[in-house]
Protein backbone atom coordinates (compact mmCIF):
# COMPACT_ATOMS: atom_id res chain seq x y z
CA UNK A 1 0.00 0.00 0.00
CA UNK A 2 0.99 3.25 -0.46
CA UNK A 3 1.53 6.75 1.63
CA UNK A 4 2.16 9.99 1.17
CA UNK A 5 4.08 11.93 3.46
CA UNK A 6 3.09 15.96 3.20
CA UNK A 7 5.30 17.95 5.13
CA UNK A 8 5.47 21.92 5.33
CA UNK A 9 8.83 23.72 6.70
CA UNK A 10 9.26 25.92 9.29
CA UNK A 11 9.15 29.26 9.17
CA UNK A 12 12.89 29.90 8.05
CA UNK A 13 13.85 26.49 7.75
CA UNK A 14 16.28 26.25 4.75
CA UNK A 15 19.68 27.42 6.12
CA UNK A 16 18.69 23.71 8.34
CA UNK A 17 17.40 22.03 5.31
CA UNK A 18 20.51 22.76 3.71
CA UNK A 19 22.72 21.35 6.62
CA UNK A 20 20.38 18.43 7.40
CA UNK A 21 20.28 17.55 3.50
CA UNK A 22 22.90 14.68 3.50
CA UNK A 23 21.78 12.59 6.78
CA UNK A 24 17.95 13.22 5.25
CA UNK A 25 19.67 11.77 1.73
CA UNK A 26 21.45 9.22 3.46
CA UNK A 27 18.15 8.13 5.05
CA UNK A 28 15.65 8.28 2.38
CA UNK A 29 18.55 6.34 0.27
CA UNK A 30 18.39 3.47 2.65
CA UNK A 31 14.66 2.82 2.48
CA UNK A 32 15.26 0.99 -0.97
CA UNK A 33 12.33 0.11 -2.53
CA UNK A 34 10.17 1.23 0.49
CA UNK A 35 10.42 4.79 -0.74
CA UNK A 36 9.00 5.32 -4.11
CA UNK A 37 9.52 9.08 -4.71
CA UNK A 38 10.36 11.84 -3.05
CA UNK A 39 11.08 15.55 -3.64
CA UNK A 40 10.73 18.83 -2.20
CA UNK A 41 7.62 21.28 -2.10
CA UNK A 42 8.98 24.63 -3.96
CA UNK A 43 7.11 27.93 -3.25
CA UNK A 44 7.09 30.94 -5.72
CA UNK A 45 10.39 32.15 -5.34
CA UNK A 46 11.76 28.31 -6.54
CA UNK A 47 12.87 27.56 -2.60
CA UNK A 48 12.05 24.37 -0.79
CA UNK A 49 8.82 25.11 1.94
CA UNK A 50 8.21 21.33 2.60
CA UNK A 51 8.26 17.86 0.87
CA UNK A 52 6.73 15.44 -0.62
CA UNK A 53 7.54 11.90 0.14
CA UNK A 54 5.54 8.77 -0.91
CA UNK A 55 6.32 5.06 1.00
CA UNK A 56 5.23 1.67 0.09
CA UNK A 57 4.09 0.22 3.23
CA UNK A 58 2.32 -2.69 4.89
CA UNK A 59 0.24 -0.57 7.30
CA UNK A 60 0.10 3.39 8.36
CA UNK A 61 1.97 3.05 11.23
CA UNK A 62 5.03 0.92 9.47
CA UNK A 63 4.74 4.57 7.40
CA UNK A 64 4.60 6.93 9.75
CA UNK A 65 7.74 5.02 11.60
CA UNK A 66 9.51 5.97 7.88
CA UNK A 67 8.27 9.77 7.95
CA UNK A 68 9.09 9.87 12.01
CA UNK A 69 13.00 8.54 11.32
CA UNK A 70 13.34 11.02 8.68
CA UNK A 71 16.40 13.64 10.07
CA UNK A 72 14.03 16.40 8.32
CA UNK A 73 11.74 15.85 11.88
CA UNK A 74 14.38 15.38 14.25
CA UNK A 75 16.32 18.65 13.21
CA UNK A 76 12.89 20.41 12.79
CA UNK A 77 13.12 21.56 9.29
CA UNK A 78 9.34 20.46 9.37
CA UNK A 79 6.56 22.61 11.30
CA UNK A 80 4.46 20.18 10.75
CA UNK A 81 3.61 16.69 8.69
CA UNK A 82 1.06 14.35 8.00
CA UNK A 83 0.77 10.67 6.29
CA UNK A 84 -2.53 9.75 4.65
CA UNK A 85 -2.84 6.22 2.41
CA UNK A 86 -2.62 7.39 -0.94
CA UNK A 87 -4.46 5.75 -4.27
CA UNK A 88 -3.00 6.01 -7.44
CA UNK A 89 -5.59 7.04 -10.07
CA UNK A 90 -3.99 8.06 -13.16
CA UNK A 91 -0.12 6.45 -14.16
CA UNK A 92 1.50 7.73 -16.79
CA UNK A 93 4.85 7.11 -16.05
CA UNK A 94 5.22 3.56 -17.29
CA UNK A 95 6.11 2.65 -13.49
CA UNK A 96 3.86 0.14 -12.10
CA UNK A 97 2.98 1.84 -8.76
Amino acid sequence: MLYAMIAKDAPDALLKRQETRPVHLDHLNSLGKKLVFAGALLGADEQPEGSLMVFDAETLEEAEAMAKADPFVSAGVFASYEVKRWRVAINTTGVDL
